[in-house]
């Protein structure tokens, strides 16, 4: 905390004295990326593809199954767009190839459909000091495990024991150098243009099969990240992702001294710099402490410190873009982000003036949640439909800003136009995620169809073709039932029919015989399995001479086996398979940790086997 202050002292002294670089615009690119293996499933290689790579630009991220690189950054003009596509591409190349040889390949994408939560234990955490470090701080500050709940189409309610929820988010990262002097103005209309631009980017709506925000991303990493326990009373802290609570006024230091006095620091580090007398002998200081604690709190548009060629410089890092669909349309909303910044910027002078905080701060919120279907409200109060106001005002305004900043004139139209195709057509990622998945709903398994569009959008991406021209994904494109039944959480049964031990038998009856199934599993109220009926046991017990019926209930705990056998998400299908024929059982409870999270009943298995049966004397 006192190299912390000091720092920020040092960079408010740098700033009075005119030491930070200005009048120079620079525009750089960090791209996060998941690695899959051959089934289209996460794959932890990521310390394997590094040491292929051999590339400082290239880095590790939380989970095994993430990369991250960073492109060098590029004066803003003339052909940087193209340069940043070309670059983006060849890298991505590279990352590929390293990959291929480990049997992985990679996929850009906001949330990769297939990954499931048994992929999110500390045993594929990126086995750095670093994240061990922010793991333990997070959930120290929390007191516990973490609780997550979202609500969209579906409904998610989970509890993860780490903070590895936030390895399901992959981004594309912007940054956009300012001045001291223009940073409040410029930063203030990145927080303008946010909402706008995030609903015309959305590429992440499924988390763990369930159909939630059209940017899911938004509410899991803020609650991946939350510090705050939760409490009896009213909490108005801050969380540490967030989006602001005000405009800027006059500088960054506003900014970093509201998350220095609400947010703690999680970890140190050894620092054996002295800013001051980096500055006296003339030389700029990295500020390591601030950097460090900066990075440690996640405003959506997040001011950055660095040093290039020896000068000191602030960045806007723009952290609200998912990664994919493709790098065309990363590329696409680049342009669109920095066109707006320079066209708001020439047509305003102060956007503090012409909207109120909360309007934007609600715009963001509202994208999230529904992209080109939510409402926005403009600078000038207009209330319109987000595909509208993109197509009709913002896209110009972009433009202009692109035209008055030397762009190339091919490029403005070519990136552009994917921004006006993609919203005329209302075909975002997210909005062809989730078509996809509505075709293949009676197509089937879960695991099945969310392997089929992981495989169609990696597929697709190949191609290069924006998003907007993407045709549906088809069940074919699965690749087989093979990959999806390698595990017990890719094709267990989560609709859940359930009874206590003190429910009459007559509901067990019912139950059977509306839901047609053959099992019923007894829960307690804490949701923990202790007991199954099976029909042979309500068979047997109806044909006993015993009195029953509106004067003689009987409960359920007279007829349930105690302490059936159970296996857990991650037990391999082969493992489940010779249980249920050694014990000669038709339905095996899915817990974890104690706690019934699913069912695997015999009937699960008759479907795949006859297309096995069929695939394999169709061969013959």
């Amino acid at each position: 905390m006192k190299h912390l202050l000091k720092d920020l002292r040092a960079l408010e002294h740098m700033i009075a004295e005119g030491m930070i670089e200005s009048g120079v615009r620079r525009i750089g690119v960090e791209q996060e990326m998941f690695l899959v293996d051959r089934g289209w499933r996460p794959a932890p290689v990521a310390c394997e593809v590094l040491d292929r790579l051999d590339d400082p630009r290239f880095t590790t991220e939380l989970g095994l199954f993430n990369l991250e690189f960073n492109l060098d950054p590029v004066v803003f003009g003339g052909d940087c767009l193209r340069r940043m596509e070309n670059q983006l591409t060849e890298h991505l190349s590279r990352v590929r190839e390293a990959a291929k040889g480990l049997g992985a390949d990679i996929l850009l994408t906001g949330i990769l459909p297939t990954l499931a939560k048994s992929d999110l234990t500390l045993d594929n955490i990126t086995p750095k000091e670093r994240y061990f470090a922010l793991n333990d701080a997070l959930k120290r500050l929390r007191g516990g495990a973490f609780d997550f709940r979202f609500s969209g189409t579906d409904e998610l309610i989970v509890r993860h024991d780490s903070v590895m929820l936030e390895a399901c988010n992959t981004s594309c990262q912007f940054h956009f150098q300012v001045g001291p002097d223009e940073f409040a103005h410029l930063y203030n209309i990145a927080q303008a243009v946010a909402g706008p631009v995030l609903a015309a980017a959305t590429n992440s709506p499924l988390l763990f099969g369930r159909r939630l925000w059209k940017e899911t991303r938004i509410a899991l990493f803020q609650q991946a990240i939350d510090t705050r326990a939760p409490d009896d009373h009213v909490d108005d802290r801050a969380a540490r992702v967030h989006f602001g609570n005000g405009w800027v006024k006059e500088t960054v230091l506003e900014i970093l001294r509201d998350d220095i006095a609400n947010h703690r620091v999680l970890f140190g580090i050894d620092i054996d710099e002295d800013p001051f007398d980096a500055i006296r002998e003339g030389t700029a200081p990295r500020l390591r402490a601030l950097q460090l604690h900066n990075s440690t709190v996640y405003r959506w548009n997040r001011p950055c410190y660095g040093v290039l060629d020896g000068k000191p410089h602030l960045r806007i890092e723009n952290r609200i873009l998912p990664a994919g669909p493709t790098v065309l349309d990363e590329v696409a909303n680049a342009a669109f982000w920095f066109g707006l910044l320079a066209g708001t910027a020439k047509a305003y002078e102060d956007v503090s003036r012409v909207m109120a905080f909360d309007t934007a701060k609600t715009n963001f919120l509202a994208a999230a949640q529904l992209g080109l279907d939510t409402q926005l409200v403009w600078l000038d109060g207009r209330r319109a439909p987000a595909d509208e106001l993109i197509v009709e005002v913002l896209l110009p305004l972009a433009q202009s800003g692109l035209e008055a900043s030397s762009i190339d004139t091919a490029d403005i139209n070519r990136y552009l136009d994917v921004i006006e195709r993609r919203v005329r057509t209302g075909q975002t990622g997210a909005k062809w995620l989730l078509d996809s998945y509505a075709d293949l709903k009676d197509k089937g398994t879960e695991a099945e169809r969310l392997v089929a569009i992981t495989s169609a959008a990696a597929s697709r991406q190949l191609t290069g073709e924006p998003v907007c021209n993407w045709t549906p994904a088809r069940i074919e494109e699965a690749g087989g039932r093979l990959k999806s039944f390698v595990r017990v959480e890719q094709f267990m049964s989560t609709e859940l029919f359930t009874v206590h031990e003190d429910e009459v038998v007559d509901l067990v009856a019912n139950l059977m015989d509306w839901r047609k199934i053959r099992h019923v599993l007894v829960v307690d109220d804490q949701q923990r399995l202790i007991g199954l009926v099976s029909y042979r046991a309500l068979l047997r017990f109806l044909g006993q001479d015993v009195p029953h019926g509106k004067d003689h209930p009987v409960s359920v705990q007279t007829i349930m086996q105690k302490n059936p056998i159970t296996v857990t998400p991650e037990t391999p299908t082969l493992e489940v398979i010779g249980l249920m024929r050694r014990h000669r059982i038709g339905c095996l409870p899915v817990v974890r940790d104690e706690r019934l999270v699913g069912v695997v009943t015999e009937s699960d298995f008759i479907d795949v086997a006859g297309q096995l049966l069929e695939a394999r004397l169709g061969a013959s």
